[in-house]
C-alpha cells in the first residue's frame, strides 16, 4: 500500500469554501448540499488536543464528513483499503471531504488547533469500524 501526499484516494477530496473579504476581515460560509455533498446532521469540534495526541483510528459504514482546521493545523491520513494519502489542514476555507468506508487517522495537532467536523448523520456507535482488519473486509466488499 503506498502513501502519497495530496494525491487521490477514492472518495476523498479538498473542498474550497467561498470567502468574502473587506477591511473588517474575512467571512467564510457553507451550506449543506451546496458546499458539502450532504445535508448536515451533526457538527462537532475538537480543541485542547495535546500536540502528541492521535485522533480518529476508525472508519464509518455510512457516515460522510467534511473536516476543517478552524485554527492551527493538523495532519489527516486517509486510507481506502488500497491507497493511503495524507493531508495537512491549516486553512479554515479548505475542508477535507471523507466519504464512507475511509479509514482516517489524525495527528500532529499544533498548539491551539481547532478541528470542526460536519457529519451527514447523527452519532451512532454501530456505524463505526474501529478494527482495521474489519474495515479492510468492508472496504473490499468481503
Amino acid at each position: 500500500m503506498k502513501l502519497s501526499e495530496n494525491t487521490s484516494v477514492s472518495h476523498v477530496k479538498i473542498i474550497d469554501l467561498p470567502v468574502v473579504t473587506d477591511a473588517r476581515g474575512d467571512l467564510t460560509f457553507l451550506e449543506g448540499e451546496r458546499h458539502v455533498p450532504f445535508p448536515i446532521r451533526r457538527v462537532y469540534y475538537l480543541y485542547n488536543v495535546p500536540v502528541d495526541a492521535e485522533r480518529g483510528g476508525h472508519a464509518h459504514r455510512e457516515l460522510e464528513q467534511v473536516i476543517f482546521a478552524l485554527s492551527g493545523s493538523f495532519r489527516i491520513t486517509v486510507d481506502d483499503g488500497d491507497e493511503k494519502a495524507e493531508y495537512w489542514l491549516r486553512n479554515p476555507r479548505k475542508g477535507l471531504y471523507i466519504n464512507r468506508l475511509i479509514w482516517r487517522e489524525m495527528d500532529s495537532f499544533s498548539q491551539g488547533a481547532v478541528c470542526m467536523v460536519l457529519a451527514s448523520l447523527p452519532y451512532e456507535e454501530a456505524d463505526y469500524l474501529r478494527d482495521y482488519d474489519e474495515f479492510l473486509k468492508s472496504a473490499r466488499g468481503m
